[in-house]
């Protein structure tokens, strides 16, 4: 009996177990299972616009305003200094040339062109050696030290930039072209460039004057040299030192060639009267002489002091007419031919005297024209006036001094 109620107690006790652990299982299973956190995401950065030019208003030229529109600029400008652009042409910075005015708000910036210390050398070889009043260039805008903003204006789709105004080029090149006329015909027609003195014979003109013709050369050359450099670049003091020295060592040689000449034509004048005078004196004397022997021939009987005076004027009167035969061949010799002051032709009048072509002559003519090609030359292609050496300006003088040493006994 107490084995039945021990095995039923224990069946009871393995009941409740098995029940309890049933809805404890049943309980957990129900619940609902956790929500995992959400793993937090990292938005990517939103990457800047890149600033590209895309419109440009205005005369891309020296001296003048140019509008440039210039996209996502306000975006750029926020994080960088828009005070500090400059513009870039043919892919050059020019350098110290900040925007006159900046609105961001319209992406806008607006320059003005000008040379200065800091963009000189660039506008030199942007305009130097010009192939026509307006050549094609690409355009953009950047930081100086930076790479510049992409632009519309690259090698596919160039701007005009004027190298010389159409309106003040043609101004200019007429002015130019009527100065050079009116020289060449004054230089034809007239002594302009010719041998100071007295004129030919009708119909004809004095040989061309090597002195005047250098000064000529060299001050068309500094002329027509001032003006198409003032066109380009606006400057106006481009005068340089040594070019004053070549033209003091022009106008040096001209001058000191005129007052030999001039020094020479008035000892020649001088000895020409002087010599006419005796000439008149010498015929008056002749004849007075010639009377006096009639007068003694006349005489039946010559005394001793008759015969005395008329040896006496006969030895007087052939020496006179010695003389007078002297004076007319150094009056000739004087006479300058009329063949001698007709011109004979520009080069052959310039190096040639009355003996012939001379080397001192030829000499600075040579080395007036190797000046005055190097002169263009860098006028041309730096838009600058040249600076000579001192070594060069002593050669021009050098080969001056010689042409007017040679003037003292060279006849003309």
């Amino acid at each position: 009996m107490r084995l039945k109620n021990l095995v039923s107690v224990t069946s009871a006790i393995f009941l409740l177990v098995a029940a309890a652990t049933l809805v404890t299982v049943v309980a957990q299973t129900s619940q609902p299972s956790p929500t995992p956190s959400p793993t937090p995401t990292i938005s990517p950065s939103p990457v800047p616009a890149t600033p590209k030019v895309i419109k440009l208003d205005g005369n891309l030229e020296l001296d003048d305003l140019i509008t440039v529109d210039v996209d996502h600029l306000a975006d750029w400008a926020a994080t960088h200094d828009a005070t500090k652009l400059v513009p870039f042409i043919n892919g050059l910075a020019v350098r110290g040339n900040y925007p006159q005015e900046i609105h961001t708000e319209k992406n806008r910036v607006q320059f003005h062109l000008e040379i200065t210390a800091q963009n000189k050398k660039v506008w030199t070889d942007l305009l130097g050696a010009p192939a026509g009043m307006k050549i094609p260039v690409t355009f953009s805008v950047g930081l100086e030290n930076q790479t510049p903003f992409d632009s519309l204006y690259g090698e596919d789709n160039q701007w005009p930039l004027t190298v010389i105004s159409t309106y003040y080029g043609v101004e200019s090149f007429l002015l130019i072209l009527f100065t050079l006329i009116l020289f060449l015909w004054l230089a034809r027609k007239t002594t302009l460039i010719r041998e100071p003195g007295a004129h030919p014979p009708e119909g004809s003109l004095p040989p061309y004057n090597l002195g005047r013709t250098q000064m000529a050369f060299w001050f068309f050359l500094i002329y027509v040299s001032y003006i198409v450099i003032w066109l380009i670049t606006g400057a106006l003091d481009t005068i340089t030192a040594s070019l004053l020295g070549l033209m003091g060592i022009s106008a040096g040689t001209a001058l000191g060639e005129a007052m030999i000449d001039n020094g020479k034509e008035e000892a020649r004048t001088t000895q020409l009267k002087q010599l006419t005078a005796e000439k008149q004196t010498l015929e008056q004397t002749i004849p007075e002489m010639q009377s006096q022997l009639l007068s003694l021939s006349d005489k039946s009987t010559l005394l001793s002091e008759d015969l005395t005076n008329r040896d006496s004027l006969n030895q007087q009167m052939q020496t006179n007419r010695t003389r007078l035969a002297v004076v007319n061949q150094e009056n000739q010799a004087l006479a300058r031919p009329a063949t001698a002051e007709v011109s004979k032709g520009f080069l052959q009048d310039i190096l040639s005297d009355a003996s012939g072509y001379s080397f001192h002559r030829f000499q600075i003519f040579a080395w007036t024209i190797v000046l005055g090609i190097m002169f263009v030359s860098s006028v041309y292609n730096s838009l600058a006036m040249p600076d000579f050496s001192t070594t060069l300006l002593g050669l021009m003088g050098l080969s001056s001094g010689t042409y007017i040493g040679f003037k003292f006994p060279e006849k003309k």
